[in-house]
């Protein structure tokens, strides 16, 4: 039998809390909130240096049109109000994201890596760390280990998903960690929504090939603009019934598909968190590269274990 991520309102009613010191808001995840020695966040656009993007915008990814000093600034600051700490700020571990189904290991008896490592997926049982995702639309998955074994953090775009990188995730924090499913606990931060996440042939032909629920991914939407509504006349068709172009779109929920490789990788549906916001909706609040046809900046997603400061 499929299973089929219902997303309810028990499932998401927990908006995530906004905190501003400064302007600068991150959201967090409510499941994570009692979670030992854990700290995470999911980065908004408020509250930064980069002049970039509107100014005062809080981008965290090193792109071509803003200055590599202001995303170090914004970085540090996003650190520095994400653990509580302005000192002694662990080391931040990042990807450079190929949409991969690519996760990597980093245990205690390896150092941390000089340079960003290819791939869409990290997992840890370092304390003193923290592991980053950057997305801008994408979907960014963070898991945690109730007894503190272990952290992940993934990057699913539509590939990404497609490849199970989460899935994957998941098993690897279980065969090398020694993880029990059962305790495990994940947050889905804002990314594109079905609302907004038109897709063609090429996605669905890959997700109807992988997954047995993906009829339950998609879904219809008709555009509505409403310009075609006040003058319906201009955008008729001469071609015959059934083969104009006009019709609905088809839009994929990554959200539900990112949900549903939880569940089937053994993570309890109470134990799975998703923001409710949209990253194509609130561009006053988040960066989203297909609503600002790719000029934009990223946002991170990060999580950590950390020992208390003595």
């Amino acid at each position: 039998m499929p299973l089929t991520a219902t997303l309810g309102k028990e499932s998401r009613s927990s908006t995530a809390k906004a905190e501003k010191k400064s302007q600068l808001q991150i959201l967090r995840a409510a499941n994570f909130e009692n979670l030992s020695s854990l700290v995470h966040g999911f980065s908004t656009r408020s509250g930064g240096f980069s002049a970039a993007y509107g100014g005062r915008q809080l981008n965290l990814g090193f792109t071509a049109s803003d200055a590599h000093s202001a995303v170090e600034r914004n970085r540090l600051a996003f650190l520095r109000s994400a653990t509580g700490r302005s000192r002694a700020i662990p080391a931040l571990v990042t990807l450079r994201q190929i949409h991969s189904g690519i996760v990597h290991i980093l245990d205690r008896t390896r150092g941390i890596p000089e340079r960003p490592l290819r791939g869409d997926g990290v997992i840890t049982n370092r304390r003193g760390n923290l592991l980053g995702i950057q997305v801008a639309d994408c979907v960014p998955v963070l898991v945690a280990d109730r007894q503190g074994r272990a952290v992940g953090a993934f990057h699913a775009g539509w590939r990404g998903t497609a490849k199970r990188i989460v899935e994957r995730g998941v098993g690897a924090m279980r065969a090398v960690f020694g993880c029990k499913p059962e305790e495990l606990y994940a947050a889905i931060g804002p990314c594109i929504h079905a609302c907004c996440y038109a897709v063609g042939d090429e996605v669905i032909d890959e997700f109807q090939s992988q997954f047995a629920y993906a009829d339950d991914l998609f879904s219809e939407v008709y555009d509505r603009d409403p310009i075609k509504e006040k003058y319906p006349l201009l955008f008729l068709t001469a071609r015959a019934p059934g083969h104009s172009n006009i019709g609905p779109q088809i839009h994929l929920d990554l959200v539900k598909a990112n949900f549903n490789q939880l569940l089937e990788a053994g993570v309890p549906e109470s134990n799975i968190w998703a923001a409710v916001e949209c990253t194509s909706c609130r561009t006053d609040l988040l960066f989203s590269h297909r609503a600002e046809s790719g000029y934009t900046g990223r946002m991170m997603a990060l999580v950590g274990l950390l020992d208390k400061l003595t």
